[in-house]
């Protein structure tokens, strides 16, 4: 009898041929095999060719010369901006005010009143704690600037937001013409807005709450469209066989139907809110992220600590109290809840008019407590030893030398070396073999545009930046996330550092990287690594644990090592979650890098900060928009589309 056999995995070129990687890139080479040449005869084959190249400096000059000259005569500027920068002056000052009257006794109160009603005693004293500490720091006053500036922006982007994500959750051709528009709003970087927001509105408070409301505003409009169309069809359906209208059904099945989708999107309009308020100072916004630009501008270490710690406070309190409410939506009322919202709310009137009546509204002096002076000392120590002359490993000066030499600078260099038509070229590939042809002509008309904005080889420093931080975070990230997925211990461990890490403003990044690596690149892709990390980390962790525990089982049962149970199981089943923590991970490297332009990172990062310096709004806006095409393009060749996700499933 014939015995069977097995027969061995196809291997060699019959396999390879039948690979679709490999046919899209056998088609890709065919196309460039004749399109390269006709491009070479036409064009230089080196940097970008100046002929393809559009200037927008003039067109974009005379757009600033006549709203500089119209702005305090034209009807546009008097009877619609101005009055829109009237009634959020008002607003600002009017919260303002009121926290001032209210004392800080009694803010500290509400905020622990709202904590515990929402999520408990232990949140509860967390807020008050964090209060309470924003006073012991000696910035009270500049955090009730901070939050009154936010209470104003967050209302107008939750409205914002909530108008946007209505229009594109119930209409197909809304969603399609908004969804590009969101995009850019989120990936163009906060300071390229800020330059024709400050020609409109002139520096103070109007324009910094308008910058944070097209910043903060696309997270609640996309978390709103999301909730209206994942609405329960079979709900809907009901809902329509009793002869409600459009509007009923969108007011009783639509709208309760998505509130936990509408709490999320506040919670990030929150925090993204709080990140530009801090970035909005360099307009004028004051409070918190004065007192931390300033510092960053003098390398005040201890100073940008005091406000900077604030800042966190806020983020992390604001995350808490929103995330909770956003659980504890659907849940069961409990007794006589509204007699213990009445009881509270009364003690915290008590509070505040008894601080009012013994003339403590303003945080005492004497409680201060001071720490930039020691904070000093303790930086100057560590720059004095660390920062240089360390034996052996070298100071961190040394080591952010060498990775500029070693790392930054031939990256640079090599992708500055490619024609341009190779690096069209290598996008085209990446984007057709991981998406489809449509993700790969994205790809690659988002990388053209770059060379018709005329800021090729910047936009190729930037790219070799951000390539080498994203890099760094990666192993580090995915070494850390595999980690705390098979350890508990770790990972609760873990758990409030990274808290701390994702809530903290991007801004703040640069202090103490400046402090021990000096101005320079390096220090811009210091911070970047620091801002990604706890994402990819926190993606990567979940999307180990949520592996079938059952492929893990017969894994075991067939004599698997805990090893092999990572390399053959865990991670192949992980794949999109790693990919997403790819994408996040080039996302958020990106936002930092360019704002590394305020230290020493050039590239694109240096054009926007210049051009928001100078009002020079063609310098910062065609940077800007650099900056969306490389975002875009990033994203399409990190990120499979649905398709090709489901048919690797």
């Amino acid at each position: 009898m014939a015995t069977i056999t097995a027969s061995p995995p196809r291997i060699g070129l019959p396999g390879l041929l039948k690979s679709r990687a490999f046919q899209k890139l056998l088609l890709l080479a065919v196309a460039a095999a004749i399109l390269v040449p006709l491009a070479n005869a036409r064009w230089a084959s080196g940097t970008w060719p100046s002929a393809l190249t559009v200037d927008f400096s003039e067109p974009l000059a005379k757009a600033s010369d006549w709203i500089i000259d119209n702005r305090d005569s034209h009807p546009l500027f008097l009877y619609f901006f101005g009055h829109v920068s009237n009634v959020v002056v008002i607003a600002v000052r009017a919260v303002y005010l009121t926290l001032l009257a209210i004392g800080w006794a009694g803010v500290t109160a509400l905020g622990a009143l709202v904590a515990w009603r929402v999520a408990g005693v232990r949140l509860a004293l967390g807020t008050a704690v964090a209060f309470l500490a924003c006073g012991l720091l000696g910035m009270w006053v500049p955090t009730m600037q901070t939050l009154a500036l936010m209470v104003v922006a967050v209302v107008a982007s939750v409205v914002v937001g909530m108008l946007l994500g209505l229009a594109a959750g119930l209409s197909d051709r809304m969603d399609r013409v908004l969804r590009p528009v969101l995009d850019t709003m989120q990936v163009l970087p906060a300071f390229a807005y800020l330059l024709p927001v400050v020609l409109v509105f002139g520096i103070g408070v109007p324009a910094a709450v308008l910058a944070t409301v097209i910043y903060a505003a696309p997270p609640m409009a996309r978390l709103t469209s999301l909730g209206l169309r994942g609405a329960d069809k079979e709900v809907l359906e009901a809902v329509a066989s009793l002869g409600s209208t459009a509007r009923q059904r969108l007011l009783t099945a639509r709208l309760p139907l998505a509130r936990k989708e509408l709490l999320l999107g506040v919670n990030q309009t929150i925090m993204m809110a709080l990140s530009m308020a801090v970035i909005a100072a360099v307009i004028g916004a004051g409070g918190l992220g004065d007192r931390v630009y300033q510092a960053l501008a003098s390398v005040d270490v201890g100073a940008a600590l005091a406000a900077g710690i604030p800042i966190v406070l806020l983020a992390v309190v604001l995350d808490r109290v929103t995330g909770a409410a956003g659980e504890k939506l659907g849940a069961e009322p409990e007794p006589r809840s509204g007699v213990r919202w009445l009881v509270a709310l009364i003690g915290v009137v008590a509070v505040a008019v008894a601080g009012r009546l013994a003339g403590r509204l303003d945080w005492p002096e004497a409680w201060i407590v001071g720490i930039a002076e020691p904070v000093n000392r303790a930086v100057d120590w560590m720059t004095a030893h660390l920062y240089s002359g360390v034996p052996v490993i070298g100071g961190t000066a040394d080591w952010a030398g060498h990775f500029t030499t070693w790392v930054l600078d031939p990256m640079r260099d090599s992708l500055q070396a490619l024609p341009w038509w190779g690096v069209l070229l290598i996008v085209a590939a990446l984007a057709w073999v991981i998406g489809t042809w449509r993700t790969a002509l994205t790809a690659v008309l988002a990388m053209a545009a770059i060379g018709v904005l005329g800021v090729w080889k910047p936009s190729l420093d930037t790219l070799s930046q951000v390539l080498a931080a994203v890099a760094v975070t990666l192993v580090v990230g995915f070494a850390v996330g595999i980690a705390a997925a098979r350890s508990d211990r770790l990972e609760r461990a873990l758990r409030p550092v990274l808290d701390v890490f994702q809530t903290m403003p991007q801004f703040v990044y640069l202090i103490p990287v400046v402090a021990l690596f000096g101005v320079g690149r390096a220090p811009a892709v210091a911070a970047a690594i620091v801002y990604a990390l706890p994402a990819v980390v926190r993606i990567t962790t979940q999307g180990l644990r949520q592996v079938d525990p059952a492929a893990l089982e017969a894994s075991g049962s067939l004599g698997a090592t805990s090893w092999q149970q990572l390399k053959q199981v865990q991670l192949p089943l992980a794949r999109p979650a790693l990919l997403l923590a790819v994408n996040q991970g080039l996302v958020l490297v990106l936002a930092v890098v360019v704002i590394g332009g305020l230290v020493g990172g050039g590239a694109l990062g240096y054009d926007v900060v210049f051009g928001l310096a100078q009002g020079d709004l063609a310098t910062g806006l065609v940077a800007g928009g650099a900056i969306v095409c490389l975002g875009l393009m990033l994203d399409r060749v990190t990120q499979p589309t649905e398709r090709r996700a489901k048919k690797g499933a």
